[in-house]
């Protein structure tokens, strides 16, 4: 029963590692973000950079339909900001948001602060709501989250690698143009979003390529955990806790057990 077992799952380890190798997974840059480790914390300024790309440029192909518009105040913006945002914000295929047009007119509603940002499925482009979660430690060796272990390599490293790692060629396929990317492992159908200096900071950083890339990267993190930081705390609470008790323990297991053990009163 035990070698079946053992069989099972190593077939279907082996299956799972093909899957994975079949996506052609390729090389993923180790980047550094504040956010990393057990004490990381989000840089709101980066955060506040990667909207800024998200929304001049990613968001003509892509929707994140999971993440209220409400929670940027998290950004460090203003509720009046955050209403001024939503307003401009435009809703680029009223089709995948049913909910936003009138019935009657075809008009279609403006965004307010409760509403989520809009789904965008006009290109079949994926929604970038948890994408950083979904790659997030499931990349590198057979998808087993080894380079998130041992690395800190993550969904951000993945995007922001993805981003930044187009060689220049392309080939066409049935019709569709394809492009090679070696963090992709081989040709896909995105095209290359950024190419340096896509948007104008407010802050004067310059826009290089890979700039941002990182700063999209962390933005679409924090999209993704925005709850990551106060998990984190919690954890930290948690561990101080049962570091305690288990001090507290020690000490009530030697009072009671020490009149037996030496034969003495306690």
């Amino acid at each position: 029963m035990f070698k079946k077992l053992t069989l099972a799952g190593l077939l279907g380890l082996g299956l799972t590692s093909g899957a994975f190798a079949a996506g052609g997974e390729g090389h993923t840059e180790d980047y550094a973000f504040s956010f990393e480790g057990p004490f990381g914390t989000w840089d709101e300024a980066q955060l506040q950079r990667g909207l800024q790309v998200y929304t001049e440029i990613c968001s003509a192909c892509h929707g994140m339909q999971y993440v209220p518009i409400r929670t940027l105040e998290q950004l460090g913006y203003s509720e009046e900001q955050v209403i001024a945002y939503a307003e401009s914000f435009p809703v680029i295929d009223p089709a995948s948001n049913p909910e936003l047009v009138d019935p009657d007119t075809g008009d279609v509603a403006t965004l307010k602060p409760t509403d989520h940002f809009p789904a965008n499925n006009a290109l079949n482009a994926p929604d970038l709501s948890l994408m950083a979660k979904a790659r997030a430690g499931f990349h590198g060796p057979y998808g087993l989250g080894l380079n998130q272990l041992f690395n800190g390599m993550g969904g951000a490293e993945y995007i922001a690698s993805l981003l930044t790692h187009y060689t220049g060629d392309d080939k066409t396929e049935a019709g569709a143009v394809l492009y090679e990317n070696t963090t992709y492992g081989g040709y896909f159908g995105m095209a290359p979003p950024l190419y340096g200096d896509d948007v104008v900071y407010a802050d004067g950083t310059p826009a290089t390529v890979e700039q941002e890339a990182k700063d999209v990267a962390a933005f679409l993190m924090w999209a993704a955990e925005p709850k990551m930081m106060e998990r984190q705390q919690a954890g930290f609470v948690g561990v101080f806790f049962l570091v305690v008790l288990s001090v507290l323990l020690y000490l009530v297991n030697k009072r009671i057990w020490r009149p037996i053990k030496y034969g003495t009163k306690a």
